[in-house]
């Protein structure tokens, strides 16, 4: 029998249970890497490095912090790419898509704040109403976020992925009447491949790494690629918190915290501030009003640019 300690967390009957070790830790089934000489580990660590810093002294009207709400829309698109066709997930993911991404908008609108919706290809097809939606707003802008949310790094076919990202590029240029600018690895993950069919491809800047606070540009195996990053962490992602079937982090209060908290040290550093959120999470009634708290939060501070990711690495490639 596994003993547990549970933390209560606020007065808002949050408990956290810890998982057993063997959860929060499986053991691996292969460790290829022990086999690997120093050059080869250091050749894999290094081929998608941090070239050229890419923080400003300021900001646009002299604003000490970049603020960059993004959503993937990834709606259904993760059951259907691995066949799981049960109404539970389908009609999950078809939330965001319903009512998630109609609530966002809506919060959106209020705030007066623009934002980055990373779209798969198949979720823009499935509901064609959503783009044209995000665009009558005339502040947000829509990125490739791949074809039906395949996770590339499983993939692994150079050839497949060209022609996946092919395809995403002209269903989305098609749905948005011009070519988007950004480009967002679907769960984040990149093959080999990836960065640099990102760079041929002509994508002023990805949002899929994490090894850095603000911008940079991306390096491939030690090269400057000319792509700006615009750095996402988990920490700044709903799904973490919301993505579980029964939610691992339930009360709406509590991701608030932590995404104030994020950004009250952002503000105090100067730099960038990128939230992803998805409709199917975020756009539910209480997170969505949590959100609406959030973005008032911030915009009481002086000095804070809400801008899309389009906009913010614009101005970075401007400016650098």
């Amino acid at each position: 029998m596994i003993s547990m300690k549970c933390e209560v967390v606020s007065a808002a009957f949050v408990i956290l249970c810890p998982l057993p070790a063997t959860a929060q830790s499986p053991p691996p089934t292969s460790m290829p890497g022990l086999h690997l000489s120093l050059d080869a580990l250091r050749a894999q660590y290094t081929h998608l490095g941090v070239g050229k810093r890419l923080k400003p002294k300021q900001w646009p009207h002299g604003a000490r912090v970049a603020v960059a709400l993004s959503f993937d829309i990834d709606n259904a698109t993760v059951p259907l790419s691995r066949g799981q066709l049960g109404s539970e997930d389908l009609s999950r993911g078809m939330y965001g898509a319903i009512d998630g991404l109609p609530r966002i908008l809506r919060v959106l609108d209020r705030r007066h704040v623009p934002a980055s919706f990373f779209v798969p290809a198949v979720s823009a097809a499935l509901n064609p109403e959503m783009v044209p939606a995000i665009l009558s707003r005339k502040r947000h802008e829509i990125g490739v976020h791949g074809w039906i949310h395949e996770h590339l790094g499983t993939l692994n076919d150079e050839a497949e992925e060209q022609r996946l990202l092919t395809k995403s590029i002209d269903v989305l240029t098609k749905a948005m009447g011009k070519k988007p600018v950004g480009y967002r690895a679907p769960s984040w993950a990149m093959s080999r491949f990836t960065m640099e069919q990102v760079k041929e491809a002509g994508f002023l800047y990805d949002s899929s790494l994490m090894a850095s606070d603000d911008a940079y540009e991306v390096t491939i195996d030690g090269q400057p690629s000319g792509v700006i990053e615009l750095p996402i962490e988990r920490i700044l992602d709903d799904a973490p918190y919301y993505g579980a079937a029964s939610g691992s982090l339930p009360s709406p209060e509590l991701v608030d915290r932590i995404y104030k908290a994020e950004f009250d040290v952002a503000y105090e550093e100067g730099g960038l501030y990128v939230l992803t959120m998805h409709p199917h999470y975020t756009g539910h009634r209480s997170r969505a009003l949590w959100l609406e708290k959030l973005i008032v939060y911030m915009k009481s501070k002086p000095g804070v640019w809400f801008a899309t990711h389009e906009e913010i690495a614009k101005y970075l490639k401007s400016t650098f």
